[in-house]
This record gives C-alpha cells, structure tokens and sequence, in this order.
C-alpha cells in the first residue's frame, strides 16, 4: 500500500510564539476544571502566548492590578500579536487601569448602602440582587465589583445564603431574585443546587435570574450535570455578558445551545467600552450573532464609574449613536436598552434617542429612524381606565415611596422633592426691630 502523501503542516505565525498547549489531550481541554486549575496568572504564563507590550507588562508588574486569571480557552482567542485585539483588552490589563480618573468610585453603583446584609442588594422593591461568590471564571478589567471580586480567600458561607434566603422569604414584595456574583456557575453544582432550591420553596418567589459570563470564558462548563441542576427551577433566566462577536465560538455556540435546549430563555448584557465595541456595525453584528444563538440582546450599559475602567469610558453620545444605527436597521427584538446605572444608587435610566418631537391636545409629532417625520392624531373620545373598580388596580402591591414618578401619574402624590427642599424655601418675616421712642415717633409722623 503506497504511502499517503500528507500536507506539510502549516508553520506557526511569524512571530507567533509557541502554543503552550499543543500537546495537552481532548479530554483535559474540554475539562473545565482542569480550565480553572491552568488560568494564565502572571506575566511569565501570559508571555508564553501573547507579545507583551510595555504597558501590559507594567500593570502585571504592579502591585495594584486587579486578579488577572485567563482560562486557556479564552486565551487562546486573543490576537498574540495585536494589543487592541477586542477579546484580549478585555482581561489583560494596562498601565490604563492603574491611573484613577476624577468621577471614580469604589462602589460606583451604591450597592452597600442598600445592602439589608452581605451579599444582598436590596434596591428596586420587588427585586433582589443576591451575591453568592466572590469567584470569578476570569476577570474582566472594568469589572463593577472589582472592590469585591477576585479574592481567593473572601467567599460567602452557607450562613451567609441561608441569611440572605430567610430575607427574601421575610419579604413578601421580592418576586424577582438575580443570582450573581462573582459568577454563580463557577461554584460546585451542589452548592448551586441548594441555593435554587432555597429560593424555589418560597412561595412569593415568581423569577429566579443568574448573571454569568461562564459560558463565553468557560463554555466547557455547560455541561449535562448543571444543566440537569438548572432546568430543575423554572421559570429560570440567564443573562450572559457578551461584548464582541468574536466571543461566540464554536463552543459558545454549543454551549448556548445546551442552555435553550433546557427552556432556559437566554438574554445578553453587554458593557459600552472604548476600543472594544464602541461601533454601531461591531453591536449590529453582536445582536445579529446572538439572535441566531436564541439570545436577545438584553442590555448595552455605560461603563461604569469604577477604579480601573476610565479608559473603557465613552460618552454617552456613542451609545446615542449606536441606538441609532440598530432602531429600523434589525430586528426590533434584537435591539438592546442602552441604559445608565446611575451612580448613588439611582439604578437603570433608559436613554434613548428622542423620537418623540412635540405634542398638542389633539396629535404627536414623531420621527422615524430614517428622519420621517409624521403626525399621529390622538382621541377625542377617550374614557379614562376606572381605577376604582379594576380589580388589578386595588390589589398592586404597594411601593411605597419608591414609586415615583408613576404615584405622580396616578394622583397619589403632588410632588417628589429633593432633601431639605421645604427647609430651604421656609420663610420667615424677621423679628420687628425695636426703634428708640424718638426715632419711632419720626417714623410714625
């Protein structure tokens, strides 16, 4: 039998250095523990599959840096050769991150201060954020929590859960409970399990959400036994930080795939950041991606006011500018809410570009994508909704004074004013002064 002619093997890049994985086998790259075990952590490891240059060299060098851990899938994304590669500025940092900007803050987003206990978020009234690991698959470097995350020797207890779970069970308006972290899918399934269970056996508890980005750093996670765990607790949703179309792999894509298959309904978060995806054709792509991996497109958050992300930072008229370029260009669903999380503690503002151009009595004047302007005729014969006797509208849940806006529209308050407003319009004739008897009597001729 004659021997089969094969084709030389393509040489390695120029300049490429070596594959530091090359000889590792199927099963162990497709493990993702030992994916957890072998993360890129020091300048040595990184060196060995990127060039690195000055300024990554200096932030790893540092002191300061924020936890730099890399599996070798994600790694194995990054361009070795181009320091704007958008999957490697996302998790290997620069001397950028090292140099504070003026509008930082540590807890940009007020987390603490609506904290009833660690590890719970109690900021919209019928929500709850809860935290449950401070681990992380790696490390993104315009992290939120980064005063929180990445430290392997801070994690939350099992007191800690059953703390957080007998709060939300304590508070009949929670019906909607967030699993983050950290990230909720790098614990054991085991752990997992319990807590969904926990939550699961409180009767108010309508939604259970996670927040991950395990599938895009570690798809190999996604694997029969969590998904076994997860599709146990429905209605179940998953949020998944996703930031360029170059993350969706093959394996992403599997891994999704398992997760839809499961009736998990899948939506995407993604970060507005500088160099990365600050683009209308790099998010058009990213939508269009994700809607054929049965994954909406979610939210597009401006970066947040945190210590290490001042060069991710772009103004709020590039996301304006996104907006514009997906409204009428894809699919409706597949465009995301651009919002603000408002530093303090004022949650997700929506901003959207202004379609609605003016108003009168009878008709709105609207705009469309393209610059169409038209009128829409309003009725003249509307009947208000009679609130009294709507059955919905006696039994809403109460908000108290966190309803806002909305208890201005329905006529259950006449104003919402900032602290120390009625103090600071208080006014007060002053004391008559007393004149000298002389004095008075000129005045009173």
């Amino acid at each position: 039998m004659e021997d089969i002619e094969r084709e030389p093997e393509e040489p390695p890049a120029k300049g490429r250095p070596p594959h530091p994985w090359e000889h590792v086998p199927a099963a162990q790259w497709n493990d993702w523990r030992w994916q957890l075990a072998n993360r890129l952590k020091s300048i040595e490891q990184l060196a060995e599959v990127i060039h690195l240059t000055p300024s990554e060299e200096i932030a790893l060098q540092s002191s300061k840096h924020f936890r730099v851990a890399i599996p070798p899938y994600f790694a194995s994304l990054m361009d070795p050769n181009d320091p704007d590669c958008p999957i490697r500025r996302q998790v290997v940092p620069t001397a950028d991150e090292l140099v504070p900007f003026e509008a930082e803050m540590e807890d940009s987003l007020a987390e603490d201060a609506h904290s009833p206990m660690p590890g719970l978020v109690h900021r919209y009234p019928d929500r709850v954020l809860m935290l449950v690991t401070t681990q992380c698959a790696s490390y993104c470097r315009y992290c939120t929590r980064s005063r929180l995350v990445g430290d392997a020797h801070v994690q939350f207890s099992q007191a800690d859960y059953q703390r957080q779970i007998a709060y939300i069970a304590s508070t009949p308006q929670v019906r909607d409970v967030l699993i983050s972290g950290g990230d909720p899918l790098t614990m054991p399934v085991k752990a997992l399990d319990q807590i969904l269970a926990g939550l699961r056996s409180i009767p108010h508890v309508e939604v259970i959400r996670i927040g991950t980005r395990v599938p895009v750093f570690l798809p190999q996670r996604i694997d029969e036994e969590l998904i076994n765990c997860l599709r146990k607790y429905h209605p179940l949703w998953m949020n998944i930080h996703f930031n360029h179309p170059k993350e969706i792999s093959p394996e992403v894509e599997a891994a999704l795939t398992k997760l839809a298959d499961a009736g998990i309904p899948l939506g995407s978060q993604s970060v507005l950041l500088a160099g990365i995806n600050d683009c209308p054709n790099i998010m058009m792509e990213l939508s269009h991606k994700l809607l054929r991996n049965r994954v909406r497109p979610y939210y597009l958050y401006q970066c947040d006011l945190v210590h290490g992300a001042g060069h991710f930072r772009t103004p709020v008229s590039k996301g304006i500018e996104i907006m514009e370029a997906l409204r009428g260009h894809t699919s409706g669903f597949g465009i995301p809410t651009y919002v603000i999380d408002a530093p303090a503690g004022g949650g997700k503002i929506p901003i959207l570009p202004n379609y609605l151009l003016s108003m009168s009595d009878s008709r709105v004047v609207v705009r469309n994508y393209e610059g169409f302007i038209s009128t829409y005729s309003q009725p003249t014969n509307y009947r208000p909704h009679d609130t009294k006797n709507c059955p919905y509208c006696q039994n809403s849940a109460s908000e108290g004074g966190q309803k806002g806006v909305a208890a201005l529209l329905s006529g259950e308050r006449l104003e919402i004013t900032p602290e120390g407003w009625h103090e600071t319009h208080h006014r007060e004739a002053p004391e008559p002064v007393s004149l000298p008897h002389r004095q008075r009597a000129k005045v009173i001729r």
